[in-house]
């Protein structure tokens, strides 16, 4: 694979000569005469080393070597002057140099020291793939349980991670959606590239663009420097999009054009960049729904619901609860330094009745406030928030033999319909799925309650 420099100096012959000479030592050189134009190539190109010199026209070229070491960490930067001293040398490194070379040089101590940054560069690369590695048989936090729901969510997990198709994740707040989409990078074979994770729901719609797609300087008033968007620089990795059904309606066609062509183009730019990413997306919402809706196009769900992975609620794991509260409790007494070991026999009961709508979430927030408060080794369940100390269980019975008692079908059926949704937290096409209907059918019965309601109201 041929190794690509971006050499940047404000002199005409000094780039030229460099790329002669470097180009004849096997090495793609591109060039560039300022700061500016050297990071609008890194935002549209992939380099594995930067070479530049100090002085500059515009900002200097320890400047750009400041921005380099704070975007693209992994690209080094060899930093070339005619003005060497210990005191230039000096403020290089602080400012993310990998090396420094003073003129006169050898273009053959040149290429030494590009090829010795590169080595740098592939042992940093290993060593962080090796900690990858070694965290593997790590357990994943809130995907810990023994349930069968989370032995066949982690099964799952193992056989789509293999693959390089894209993922959506679906399942209520709180549940763990980005736990089981980095789960899916770590195991995959993208696991030493980046993960890069956006929240749809929480940007705007014109930062979201920009910080997407990445736009060009001038591109808008504030743009004064171009700038890589966050699906770029998720190259030879995974971008997770968080509530993806809160993408804007109007970057939704962008968004399939950039999957479909695997190219993005940034704000005000003219050519596009090539893209090598795996798409995770995750939502709570039911996109069919949305689609019917207006909400979301239809041909986008298809390009992002190549495989897809429904991650359970925490009420439909069982003893996991239990299981999950211990390791909350064991890290945050680590953490605040006080003696909890455990739950007491009534707190467990308490926690393993309620329904828990805001799922892991909720539970490590019920568990740290417990800790906070309590005065003894064991949580007890005045300890508890007074909505899981005070719950008690609803079921949907049929019970007694007397006629005058028994409830009407549709009664029951009405109970049993809400029952359902609120185990699925209002999830209506998961709903309809446990009850046996199609979508359309569950809304009818749904309209039909609330219209009766109402002639009663």
């Amino acid at each position: 694979m041929t190794l690509r420099v971006l050499v940047v100096d404000d002199d005409p012959e000094m780039n030229a000569l460099l790329r002669d000479r470097l180009s004849r030592r096997g090495l793609e050189v591109s060039l560039a005469s300022s700061t500016d134009e050297a990071l609008e190539r890194l935002a549209a190109e992939a380099f594995d080393v930067v070479v530049t010199d100090v002085r500059l026209k515009g900002a200097s070229g320890l400047e750009l070597c400041e921005r380099v070491a704070a975007d693209r960490p992994s690209v080094p930067v060899v930093v070339i002057t005619a003005f060497g001293s210990l005191e230039t040398a000096v403020e290089a490194i602080r400012a993310g140099a990998h090396d420094f070379l003073a003129k006169p040089f050898e273009i053959e101590e040149l290429a030494f020291r590009i090829h010795k940054a590169l080595q740098h560069r592939r042992l940093s690369e290993e060593v962080k793939r090796l900690r990858e590695d070694a965290r593997q048989n790590e357990p994943d936090g809130e995907l810990l349980g023994e349930s069968g729901e989370m032995r066949a969510l982690r099964d799952l997990i193992g056989r789509v991670a293999q693959s390089d198709a894209s993922v959506l994740i679906t399942g209520e707040t709180g549940c763990g959606k980005e736990l089981v989409a980095r789960a899916i990078h770590r195991h995959g074979p993208r696991k030493s590239g980046p993960f890069v994770a956006v929240n749809c729901a929480a940007l705007p719609e014109t930062l979201l663009e920009s910080e997407l797609f990445g736009h060009v300087r001038g591109a808008f008033t504030d743009a004064r420097e171009a700038r890589e968007g966050l699906i770029a620089h998720a190259r030879g990795g995974t971008l997770f999009l968080d509530e993806i059904a809160d993408m804007p309606a109007s970057l939704q066609p962008k968004l399939l054009r950039a999957l479909q062509d695997r190219c993005v183009r940034p704000l005000g730019a003219s050519a596009e960049v090539p893209i090598d990413i795996r798409i995770v997306a995750a939502t709570h919402q039911d996109l069919d729904a949305a689609i019917e809706e207006g909400r979301f196009r239809e041909d986008l769900l298809f390009r992002i619901d190549v495989l897809r992975v429904e991650v359970p609620p925490l009420r439909a794991r069982g003893n996991d609860v239990l299981l999950l509260a211990q390791e909350f409790i064991r890290a945050l007494a680590k953490r605040t330094g006080k003696p909890v070991l455990g739950l007491s026999r009534g707190a467990a009961e308490k926690l393993l009745a309620y329904s828990w709508p805001g799922n892991v979430r909720e539970l490590q927030n019920c568990i740290e406030r417990a800790i906070a408060l309590t005065r003894h080794e064991e949580i007890l369940i005045e300890d508890l928030p007074a909505r899981i100390g005070e719950h008690t269980r609803r079921d949907v019975l049929v019970v007694g033999d007397d006629p005058s008692e028994l409830a009407p079908l549709a009664a029951v059926e009405e109970r049993y319909i809400a029952r359902v949704l609120e185990s699925t937290g209002g999830n209506k096409a998961r709903a309809a799925r446990i009850l046996g209907l199609d979508r359309k059918t569950l809304y009818r019965k749904l309209e039909r309650r609330q219209d009766s309601r109402e002639d009663e109201g």
